[in-house]
């Protein structure tokens, strides 16, 4: 069996999504239509700091991070270079794209967007170098507190969402499409992308197929 090639993977992986990720989150602010709970809190925070929205996304995820102290989650490499790269790659497209005008570009631009985060969150969960801090957030209240993983998800992100509106943060049809749309897109992605998934190797090697080792 052949191993070599598989933690080059991963890393790309990692930093691939974690981009896209980030750009995607950006496509959806600039389509003006409502964003994703978490983007919600950014936009409110940075309607009342003046600081971009990806930075405050970057240190929102630092904050986040502090919060696995007391429910005893370990970070994985994965974890910090969410916090690093997420919101700096959706400030980056923040500078260079201008807000979308019209709303069939609107809604296109939304879908784009949620597409892209859906396609993203494939390419860093498959990577398994550990969750992303807000996931980390949920699956640790869960782990203390016993609660079943939809009530600490709900129970976070309704919260972020109502603080981030009471700040300005935009809601609308792109939140609520956010919402429905990202779970069945990422449960079409990550079986593609999971560097878990057994694969067939080289047929010098035989047909024996092999998973990656998780992160």
């Amino acid at each position: 069996m052949r191993l070599d090639g598989i933690m080059p993977r991963r890393i790309t992986q990692l930093l691939v999504g974690l981009v896209l990720y980030g750009a995607g989150c950006a496509l959806t602010v600039e389509a003006g239509l409502g964003v994703d709970p978490w983007t919600v809190f950014a936009q409110g925070v940075s309607i009342h700091t003046g600081i971009g929205i990806g930075w405050v996304t970057n240190i929102v995820g630092f904050l986040v991070l502090l919060l696995w102290i007391p429910l005893r989650q370990k970070p994985g490499i994965g974890t910090i270079a969410n916090i690093l790269l997420v919101g700096t790659s959706m400030q980056v497209v923040l500078t260079f794209v201008p807000p979308i005008a019209g709303l069939p570009a609107q809604i296109a631009v939304l879908l784009g967007g949620i597409l892209m985060v859906a396609i993203a969150s494939g390419l860093y969960i498959g990577a398994r170098f550990g969750p992303g801090p807000r996931d980390g957030l949920m699956t640790g209240l869960h782990a203390r507190l016993h609660w079943p993983i939809w009530v600490c998800r709900a129970l976070v992100e309704l919260s972020v969402l109502a603080i981030g509106w009471l700040l300005g943060g935009t809601v609308g049809i792109g939140t609520v499409l956010f919402a429905v749309l990202i779970g069945p897109l990422v449960h079409i992605a990550l079986p593609l992308l999971d560097t878990a998934r057994p694969r067939r190797i080289r047929q010098s090697d035989g047909p024996t197929t092999i998973a990656a080792v998780g992160g």
